[in-house]
């Protein structure tokens, strides 16, 4: 802080000088030569100042204009300093009245002097950081500027309009406009011996009649030189003139960039006080609002009343070429890309500025264009690692806007950044029109994060995330397959949306279209590879969907493309359509091969569960499709027990007639024989006897009984693979004929030793 305050004084003093010296030099060059002893040891002293001042220059640090950070390299500050300002500062120090005087009094020699008015734009430089100052008054500002301008202007025009004359011979001075010139009764004849302030006053009166084209005709060119001059000097005052003119004007009107940028700060700092700011949010306020000021970015706010259609192609001429390099679009469609480049806005941070903190919500994507910034993670003892150096092409925000999780990291800007930001808002929409897209910035957004540990712990987060994006384009698909809109479904599948993907319930676009009865669709799906006899997770295939509301047609276009009728728990299923009536149900899964002789928990068909409710209509609908009357449930009953304890007279009369008809099928038989005809006994045979004991037992096998006893030995020892030659019941005795077996019973393969066995 104590050198700021002597460089800050040196600024001060070196500006002081410099003022001295910008408006000295003209008269330097006009009025003298060989300048008098006093004057001689100011303007040395004024030179070793400005020496002193170059070797400050090479040691002072300054703002990078294209990183905009400060740069304190020794070398790279000279070697800035060298290229720029250095030699023209350098010259101007030099003793030109002395080299003038070496040289023989060389006239050309003297021209050199004009090198010091570079000096100048140390002059310029206070009065434009004085107009950003709020704290002066900007009118006296600008009013006080215009004035040192014309005075300059003048004062220089003078000291050459004296030089004009003082170079022609003392026996020429008649024919100077000095020389020739009389004021009343008083002559100028021999004006080298008149006092120098009046010779000065008198050329800075010429000056100003002349800039101000009043022409009192008082003074005038005299010789060829003088008129050149004067004929230069009045073009250039055209220029000056409305200079100053125009100037004013802004004044009055309030219409110059300087004064909207102080407006500005104005309104900025009484917010700051208003609301307390901390120094550290003030200086970034500042430097932001300054950097709008002075930089040229935001030449982009002048296309905002142009056509769309103009700014789409500006932004694609502009942006196109940084966000097709991007990694997390690779291999995005041009059309894409397209809509995500002409909705891009573009802005700039200076270093040190924080663009995103971690663990806030963000509702911006962005894009660098230049500059470098780095991710930072913050532990929660407020130390800081960096994770991630960002540089031109890359992207961030991607992982809290796309996953909807917190910033991961902070980024904070390295150097001056140009970088391109879109809403969240608007980079969700265009993903919901290219999901393609969408998925394979996912993938991308994925397989970026792979070689960086520290964000590799998110990896479950993002594959959340692309499998909630699958979810939710299968029930786009599945949407548009319900709502009949066949022309948005194939909209979709040619974008790349897979029609074989199923929602929640793992139910298909196929299962939703049949379920509506929309044949187009089904068809197209069917052609699409969906699988046709996919079930989903309550069992249901496309065509049973099909079948149940009612869709004859659909169900026999998918019937006739392959599709097989699988029912969980047909008997179930069966038996309650039979209890509530629904002939309709029944004979559509009866007509698509559904067993009618379906049983239930109970054994129950739905021929016993109609015969039960008294139901002709269902009942005559089974028998058709060949429900057994012979059928019994657990307790032994068969739908002809059920129709007597019901009392129904006709249905007792359908189901003997049945009765008579499945007899008939089978001549010579009794009923018992029919009915076991038509309906084979089952058994389980154990490789073990039934008095052994607990480490002997292996599974057995279920069988059909066979005809004979010797085929059902020979069977079981096939399927067993032992060397049984018997079978035994349950309570140890030998079954020696297969109609003692009765249907459902346990039968055990034994050998001949394993007799002697005891229970």
């Amino acid at each position: 802080m104590e050198a700021h305050r002597w460089y800050e004084l040196w600024k001060h003093t070196i500006l002081v000088v410099a003022v001295y010296s910008s408006f000295f030099t003209p008269m330097e060059f006009g009025f003298f030569r060989g300048l008098p002893e006093k004057l001689f040891m100011l303007d040395v002293a004024g030179q070793i100042l400005f020496l002193v001042d170059i070797v400050l220059q090479f040691r002072l640090a300054y703002r990078d204009p294209h990183t905009y950070r400060m740069v304190y390299e020794p070398s790279s500050i000279a070697l800035r300093y060298a290229k720029s300002g250095f030699v023209i500062d350098f010259l101007g120090c030099l003793p030109w009245d002395i080299i003038y005087k070496a040289c023989g009094y060389k006239e050309e020699v003297r021209y050199l002097l004009w090198i010091r008015l570079s000096r100048v734009r140390k002059v310029t430089d206070f009065f434009q950081k004085l107009e950003k100052d709020i704290r002066i008054n900007y009118l006296f500002t600008r009013i006080v500027k215009l004035i040192v301008v014309e005075l300059y202007c003048t004062h220089t025009a003078a000291c050459i309009f004296y030089y004009l004359a003082t170079t022609l011979p003392a026996s020429m001075e008649g024919y100077t406009w000095i020389g020739s010139l009389k004021l009343g009764d008083y002559s100028y004849a021999h004006f080298r011996d008149i006092d120098l302030s009046k010779r000065y006053l008198t050329s800075l009166y010429f000056s100003i009649v002349t800039m101000t084209t009043v022409g009192y005709g008082d003074i005038m060119a005299v010789n060829t030189r003088e008129m050149i001059f004067v004929m230069i000097y009045v073009s250039f005052d055209m220029i000056l003139g409305a200079y100053l003119i125009g100037n004013m004007t802004a004044l009055i009107v309030k219409g110059s960039k300087t004064e909207r940028f102080r407006d500005r700060m104005t309104d900025i700092i009484k917010y700051m006080n208003r609301n307390r700011l901390g120094k550290e949010i003030r200086d970034q306020i500042n430097g932001h609002v300054r950097l709008q000021y002075e930089s040229s970015y935001t030449e982009a706010s002048v296309l905002q009343d142009i056509p769309v259609s103009i700014h789409a192609k500006i932004s694609q001429s502009l942006y196109k070429p940084y966000i097709e390099d991007v990694p997390l679009f690779k291999g995005c469609s041009s059309e894409f890309i397209h809509q995500i480049v002409i909705r891009l806005q573009e802005e700039f941070f200076l270093p040190g500025e924080v663009v995103m903190e971690q663990g806030n919500a963000v509702d911006q994507l962005y894009f660098i264009c230049h500059g470098v910034l780095e991710g930072v993670g913050i532990g929660e003892d407020g130390t800081e690692e960096s994770i991630i150096q960002l540089e031109p092409n890359c992207s961030f925000g991607e992982i809290a806007i796309l996953c909807n999780i917190p910033q991961p990291y902070t980024v904070r800007v390295c150097e001056l950044c140009r970088l391109l930001r879109i809403d969240k808002q608007l980079f969700s929409n265009i993903l919901q029109i290219y999901f393609v897209d969408g998925r394979t910035v996912l993938s991308n957004l994925l397989e970026g994060n792979e070689s960086n540990s520290s964000i590799k712990q998110m990896e479950s987060d993002i594959t959340f995330h692309i499998g909630k994006q699958e979810a939710d384009l299968a029930l786009r698909v599945n949407s548009a397959a319900y709502h009949g809109e066949l022309n948005h479904l194939k909209g979709l599948i040619r974008a790349g949306a897979d029609p074989k993907k199923t929602d929640y319930d793992g139910r298909s676009a196929l299962h939703l279209a049949a379920s509506k009865g929309y044949e187009d669709i089904t068809l197209f799906l069917i052609q699409e590879g969906v699988d046709i006899n996919l079930s989903d997770k309550f069992g249901n295939t496309p065509l049973l969907e099909a079948i149940k509301y009612g869709h004859d047609r659909v169900a026999s276009l998918l019937f006739k493309n392959g599709a097989t009728l699988s029912l969980n728990d047909a008997g179930n299923q069966l038996c309650s359509a039979a209890a509530k009536g629904d002939a309709d149900f029944l004979k559509r899964v009866l007509s698509f091969g559904a067993d009618p002789n379906s049983k239930d928990y109970d054994h129950r068909t739905p021929l016993h569960v109609a015969a039960a409710e008294g139901l002709n209509l269902i009942a005559k609908l089974l028998l058709e499709a060949g429900a057994s009357v012979f059928a019994m449930d657990r307790w032994g009953n068969t739908p002809l027990d059920e129709v007597r304890k019901s009392g129904s007279r006709s249905l007792l009369r359908l189901l003997q007639d049945a009765k008579s008809a499945e007899v008939s099928k089978f001549p010579g038989k009794s009923s018992q024989e029919t009915q076991d005809r038509m309906h084979p006994q089952k058994c389980t045979v154990f490789p073990f006897h039934p008095w052994g004991g607990e480490e002997g037992r292996k599974e057995g096998i279920m069988l059909w009984v066979p005809k004979t006893i010797e085929d059902l030995v020979r069977t079981s020892k096939e399927h067993l693979d032992c060397a049984g030659s018997f079978v035994l019941s349950e309570d140890g005795g030998r079954i020696l004929d297969v109609d003692m077996v009765s249907d459902g019973q346990k039968l055990y393969l034994v050998k001949e030793r394993d007799t002697t066995m005891k229970p």
